[in-house]
């Protein structure tokens, strides 16, 4: 279709009138330039937003004890109890699809007062006792030593692993933290790591660098709760589905604590895979929007270009006509016209497509050198498979708005040209 004949007949055609030609392709240009812009944003909020859930794991589920709303089996409504190593052990043997559980011990101070000291060092922070595979609920990143162990746990040792930021005010950067001993609430502890979190928008009671992390047991023998503690974490299997397991949960619970079948209120269950889920549909439909919307755009173009393409289908009826009486076959007249259509609607979107991107590569520059703490718009650009299809809506749009002004050519007859003349 474009040999280099063809390629310097249909520049002549489309030089005819510069101004017309150019308008007209402006209209495809800004149909693929504002696809562009729209994917390019769409994907930088995503892209936000993924980077302030970064490191947790968004198929976990809390689920918290809370005084009982029914009478039960001659227990008043209002009855407090706890969760403990035993409701724990039970989960894990009874209830498949279970992929991670930790419970978890937590204490704040309230009064503002500074609980954790380095020396003279001092500052306000909460307590959290967990075990082991918490790390891979709240993930986090261990700058110095390591996480609590199993050891840790079987003896109950005395020993923390300090938040980036309780580290750098009772401490101070200057100094590796490891072996020495910090007072909490009262106690003393060994530092045996260090942990910075990925983020602090998502956490469990506390930022992961706000907190002093403290083997579980050792935290239940340090305020005598026995195998008790406040929650527990969950991370659903894959293949499973989390409210199944959820209900499952609850129901063990009721089983083994005496507490109603209907009485939901003896529950806080907070699961974040519904949170994240519906933020995935939700973005799910404002890239269907964009697509909609830009393609829509980019047809008004496409319009535009096939409405000219008559107008020069009709300036050039002679031509086609004589065209046709010299032994033109209706295939080369429609190959001609598309042809022209193709280019004009290639070189437009091109422009566009390049144009878009090298903007939007300019505002990633600008919003990767910002700092801030909450980034909810990163790295907006658009992907690969997105320029793909890009360039294959402006290849398609071209053979569209070529159609109509090939079939109105074929249709001149070399006897109509000459009256017309």
């Amino acid at each position: 279709m474009f040999d280099v004949d063809n390629i310097n007949e249909i520049w002549q055609t489309i030089a005819r009138n510069k101004t017309r030609s150019l308008l007209t392709a402006f209209g495809v240009f800004w149909g693929i330039f504002i696809l562009v812009i729209l994917l390019a944003c769409g994907n930088g909020f995503d892209n936000g937003l993924r980077s302030q859930i970064e490191g947790f794991a968004t198929n976990s589920t809390f689920i918290i004890s809370s005084p009982t709303t029914e009478a039960y089996k001659g227990y008043q409504k209002g009855r407090d109890w706890n969760v403990d190593m035993s409701d724990i052990e039970a989960i894990k043997k009874k209830i498949k699809g279970v992929d991670m559980l930790s419970p978890i011990f937590s204490k704040w101070t309230y009064n503002g007062e500074n609980n954790v000291f380095y020396g003279t060092k001092g500052g306000n922070f909460s307590l959290k006792g967990v075990l082991p595979n918490y790390i891979e609920i709240d993930r986090c990143k261990v700058m110095y030593g390591r996480f609590i162990n199993e050891t840790d746990i079987a003896e109950a040792r005395k020993v923390c692993v300090l938040g980036k930021k309780a580290y750098e005010d009772i401490i101070g950067t200057d100094k590796n933290p490891l072996g020495l001993m910090i007072k909490a609430n009262g106690i003393y502890y060994q530092v045996v790591g260090v942990v910075e979190a990925y983020n602090g928008n998502v956490s469990v009671s506390g930022s992961m660098d706000e907190t002093i992390i403290l083997p579980l047991t050792t935290m239940q023998i340090a305020y005598n709760t026995g195998d008790k503690f406040d929650f527990f974490v969950f991370t659903t299997a894959r293949g499973y589905d989390t409210k199944d397991l959820q209900t499952e949960i609850k129901n063990l619970l009721r089983e083994r604590h005496d507490i109603a079948p209907t009485d939901e209120g003896a529950f806080v269950c907070f699961g974040f895979e519904e949170i994240f889920t519906m933020f995935e549909y939700l973005f799910l439909g404002i890239k269907i929007l964009i697509w909609i919307v830009g393609i829509g755009t980019l047809l008004s173009g496409v319009v535009g270009v096939s409405n000219i393409m008559l107008v020069t289908i009709k300036e050039r009826t002679r031509e086609i006509g004589v065209r046709r009486a010299l032994g033109a076959k209706p295939s080369i007249i429609i190959r001609q016209v598309m042809a022209e259509s193709l280019l004009l609607t290639i070189l437009a979107g091109i422009v566009g497509l390049v144009i878009g991107v090298a903007i939007m590569v300019v505002v990633s520059g600008v919003v990767a050198n910002t700092p801030s703490d909450d980034v909810m718009f990163l790295d907006p650009q658009i992907g690969f498979g997105a320029a793909i299809a890009a360039t294959i809506i402006i290849v398609l749009s071209g053979l569209l708005a070529g159609v109509l002004p090939a079939t109105r050519a074929i249709q001149i007859k070399a006897i109509d040209a000459i009256r017309e003349e």
